[in-house]
């Protein structure tokens, strides 16, 4: 996999499953991402949260509209197919975290950052699917914007159809990166998981990855703007 200009292990990303290419596009939603690595540690910290009412769907469609401003223009999330309760939102949040960082809940399908005041914005995310679930501490080693992807040698092994990007795919509305990554590190290394963009509306709220969190393009965006390296980010047990 190349991110950011730098080529990573074949063996990153060896569990990624491409299961369907449609015209020569990739199919985003089959997509599996990340690797089953061992996990990051166990750590109990406990969240009270608590919320009043969210968006309404016409306010989700303005707030997960298009954004043609990006390199490549992201058109509006169909958000009628997401759960309301997986609606960006500010909610109450009792942790001694800074503010700033990052909670990922992975039980819940949701992904916190810690404001002041006792508050944190909520995001509704996908999480890895059983068995590939991990929890512990990390922080944001290196952050990307249209990153290109490149499957792994044991992918296209396993899936010569994937040969056609082992030069690399490059960014863009397709690429299973999305319009931006966080890369999850711990003790200087990369952890092999990420937090990424994911323009599947369909996605949100269920567990379809090999260990990896994907937010909507418009989430993702909000929340990497927001967020600089060396963000402290914490992954609850599911």
């Amino acid at each position: 996999m190349i991110m950011d200009g730098e080529k990573a292990d074949a063996g990153e990303i060896d569990q990624v499953a491409l299961l369907g290419l449609r015209s020569g596009r990739l199919n985003r939603r089959s997509f599996l991402f990340g690797s089953a690595v061992v996990g990051l540690g166990t750590l109990g910290l406990g969240g009270c949260v608590t919320s009043d009412g969210g968006m309404s769907l016409a306010e989700a469609q303005k707030v997960y509209g298009p954004v043609p401003t990006e390199k490549f223009p992201i058109p509006a999330a169909d958000v009628s197919k997401v759960d309301p309760k997986y609606y960006r939102r500010t909610v109450r949040y009792e942790t001694k975290e800074a503010p700033g960082t990052i909670i990922v809940d992975p039980g819940n399908y949701y992904v916190y950052r810690i404001e002041e005041d006792g508050n944190a914005t909520r995001y509704g995310a996908n999480v890895g699917r059983d068995g590939f679930r991990w929890s512990g501490d990390a922080y944001v080693g290196r952050k990307g914007e249209w990153a290109t992807w490149t499957p792994p040698k044991e992918m296209i092994k396993r899936q010569p159809e994937a040969a056609k990007y082992a030069g690399g795919m490059p960014g863009g509305l397709d690429n299973p990166l999305g319009a931006r990554t966080l890369y999850l590190y711990q003790n200087g290394a990369y952890t092999l998981y990420t937090i990424y963009a994911s323009s599947d509306p369909e996605s949100i709220g269920s567990g379809i990855t090999s260990g990896c969190v994907g937010l909507l393009s418009q989430d993702m965006i909000h929340l990497y703007d927001r967020t600089p390296v060396k963000t402290k980010v914490v992954v609850l047990p599911a």
